[in-house]
């Protein structure tokens, strides 16, 4: 995983304020829970004293009490009360677990993945998908995220993959792709045509005009969003579990209707063709091996897979620290 990064890890629907929540995020085990506020605390779920799950304790005055033997948690992760010792005796201080700072807003809650000297901004999200209404569902992947997220750079699969979906057509043909990045957001251009057998596709410095062009955008870490028109986006959030295990939440934003009943209707309608459609790429995704994607790989690269480069580049260098040179890919 990519360190000192805001990760969307849940929607917000999921944490509700009466009960604790124990996922796996980013290889680790979370217990999450809401204050009395309603405000988002996360630690790890793992009692300092004997290492039960908290997760399976009660929130009590906004904190989180062990279903062991009743140690009382903050939002800071420090032990705050032991019964057994009494309510007047201090509590050592090495009596705490990790605690992870949160930020919740559209509806996702994301978690801060490294140290928290380095916290600048708050997450980075597609801000102008606030006007538009959405319906979104979640899908368990059995890859790393990272495979995932490629999946949804991948410009060449859609004729084969979705070729009764969003790929019909027969558009193999692949111009470009033209890929453009600025700081950790990455725009790609596409478009695909039909191969007459006489043309030959574009490379990328060869086209003009290719911001009329279908496109879509990635922030790093694990977000995207398909521009499908200005009334229709789909979204998506792909949820490090651990090194083999993926969350895909996907969203389909639109506002052409804002009729009660009807907004509710294209919503549902929009939400069940993207599961479709996401499964068409969970079918073949989950086959890849290794499960990992890495920047070089015993792979044979062509130039429509310019958006995959790109990313595992530019994730390498965010990992290291460090400018990466791209591998070589075939014309």
């Amino acid at each position: 995983m990519i360190y000192n990064q805001w990760y969307v890890i849940l929607e917000s629907k999921e944490l509700r304020k009466q009960n604790p929540l124990r996922v796996t995020r980013l290889n680790e085990q979370l217990a999450l829970w809401r204050d009395e506020q309603g405000h988002i605390c996360c630690i790890a779920d793992k009692c300092c004293h004997r290492g039960v799950s908290l997760s399976c304790g009660k929130i009590t005055g906004g904190k989180l009490e062990c279903p062991f033997h009743g140690f009382v948690y903050d939002k800071t992760g420090a032990v705050t009360t032991i019964p057994a010792n009494g309510k007047n005796t201090p509590v050592p201080k090495n009596m705490k677990v990790q605690s992870y700072k949160t930020f919740e807003d559209y509806g996702l809650i994301w978690l801060w993945w490294g140290d928290e000297d380095k916290i600048q901004n708050e997450p980075f999200f597609f801000k102008e998908l606030k006007d538009f209404s959405y319906s979104g569902l979640r899908d368990h992947w059995s890859v790393h995220y990272s495979r995932a997220i490629e999946n949804q750079l991948d410009v060449v699969h859609l004729p084969f993959v979705h070729k009764t979906t969003i790929g019909s057509g027969n558009k193999t043909l692949v111009n470009g792709p033209v890929v453009e990045r600025e700081g950790e957001l990455i725009t790609f251009y596409v478009n695909n045509i039909i191969d007459d057998g006489k043309t030959l596709p574009l490379k990328p410095g060869e086209i003009k005009d290719y911001k009329n062009f279908f496109y879509l955008k990635f922030h790093y870490p694990n977000i995207w969003q398909n521009f499908i028109s200005d009334k229709i986006r789909a979204f998506a959030a792909f949820v490090p579990v651990d090194e083999e295990n993926t969350i895909v939440y996907i969203r389909y934003y639109q506002k052409l209707l804002n009729i009660p009943g009807l907004k509710q209707l294209m919503n549902y309608i929009g939400k069940v063709a993207s599961l479709v459609i996401l499964r068409q790429d969970k079918r073949v995704v989950i086959t890849q091996i290794p499960k990992k994607s890495r920047l070089i790989m015993e792979e044979n690269l062509i130039v429509g897979d310019l958006p995959i480069v790109e990313y595992r580049k530019h994730r390498q260098e965010l990992m290291d620290g460090q400018i990466i040179i791209a591998p070589n890919i075939n014309d």
